[in-house]
């Protein structure tokens, strides 16, 4: 039987397992409802809009339920609506999907954050970014079985419909026996019904954002970036996000030895750097190649980022630390909701290319804020 470390990051790896099927898709999906750029841009607010609903009550759900509850409710849900995006093609079924997909996202990632927490307070060992670094591996690989699959001109509706029973299957297994571990001690006000966000957590998001929309936006638009960019075969442009993926993964799996080393401040500024320089390498790449190695480096620029903000405000102590965790995340939705419509509508307009230079100005904020996280950890 797994341990309580190594049962949560298995949870990290079927959660990306079933969240991020869809996402080499999307070009498909776009070309078979005949979707210009800005239309895709405006239908893929769906999943932040559905995760935004949630978030205000969800520390509340979590609580009244527990992590374990609530992954084994819904995080089969977010397979589900993958599925169906495939054979109900519209932009409105599109939408509504993305935005059922979005609810099951958002409460079953907060779920296990919080868990992931309640491990490292139960054990007093960093498992967090090990957790994160798990995700990514996972997301990676159904990113190269999306690239492989596309490849050989399978259907998106054969792919996800065949993963759905084996990834629901594997979902029971992997949290039916997790051990309900205890929350994580806090001196702070009792729990509340709405999550609402506090000085402390704004400025943790201020720090996070950068990194967290520049995933986003490259699980998106990267494979549209290279298609649209260069006369390269459909494989090759599916190989932008799995470049990205695989440079976040192996930077997540090794990350804490560098933080326990050198401090969260020093690491965070040091990789925003990098995905600053990255991110500049992508915009101005003549050859496909370069491109990729650009999303290489940008992947390894944020690889901790995100996660060191989760975990930066479960550690905050002023109340509990799923309201931390969900508040945290609730403005960061927040500004994710509009996201998508403005890379759209620039993607449109002056290309992609442009559309990824807008997030270097982000990068620099969370270069900037970095300092919010020594008080912290």
């Amino acid at each position: 039987m797994f341990s309580a470390h190594w049962r949560i990051v298995a949870l990290f790896f079927t959660h990306a397992l079933a969240a991020g099927a869809i996402h080499t898709r999307i070009p498909d999906l776009q070309l078979m409802i005949g979707l210009s750029e800005s239309q895709l841009g405006l239908v893929l607010m769906g999943q932040p809009l559905g995760a935004l609903s949630m978030f205000l009550f969800s520390s509340a759900i979590v609580e009244r339920f527990g992590p374990r509850r609530m992954i084994l409710w819904l995080l089969p849900s977010v397979v589900i609506t993958a599925a169906l995006a495939t054979v109900l093609l519209s932009p409105v079924a599109l939408f509504v999907l993305l935005a059922l997909n979005g609810v099951g996202f958002s409460l079953t990632n907060i779920a296990m954050n919080v868990e992931a927490d309640r491990v490292e307070a139960a054990t007093g060992a960093r498992v967090m970014n090990t957790c994160h670094g798990a995700w990514s591996v996972g997301f990676l690989l159904t990113s190269l079985l999306g690239a492989t699959l596309r490849g050989l001109d399978v259907s998106p509706a054969i792919h996800l419909w065949a993963l759905a029973p084996v990834l629901i299957a594997l979902i029971y297994f992997v949290v039916l026996p997790m051990p309900n571990m205890p929350p994580r001690a806090h001196a702070g006000e009792k729990l509340r019904k709405l999550a609402w966000p506090t000085l402390a957590t704004m400025g943790l998001v201020a720090f996070g954002l950068g990194a967290g929309l520049t995933e986003g936006a490259s699980r998106a638009w990267s494979i549209i970036y290279l298609r649209d960019s260069f006369d390269v075969a459909p494989f090759i442009e599916s190989l932008a996000l799995p470049a990205l993926l695989l440079a976040m993964a192996g930077g997540r799996l090794v990350a804490d030895r560098f933080i326990d080393r050198f401090g969260p401040v020093r690491v965070a500024r040091s990789l925003a750097g990098l995905a600053i320089a990255g991110m500049l390498v992508i915009v101005l790449a003549p050859q496909a190649w370069i491109a990729l190695c650009g999303f290489l480096l940008v992947g390894i620029g944020i690889c901790v980022l995100y996660p060191l903000m989760l975990s930066a405000a479960a550690r905050l102590g002023d109340r509990p630390a799923s309201q931390n965790v969900a508040a945290t995340t609730l403005i960061f939705q927040l500004v994710n909701l509009g996201a998508p419509g403005l890379i759209g509508a620039v993607a449109q307009g002056l290309g992609v290319r442009m559309a990824f230079a807008m997030l270097i100005p982000l990068l620099v904020l969370t270069f900037a804020m970095a300092g919010r996280l020594r008080a912290k950890d």
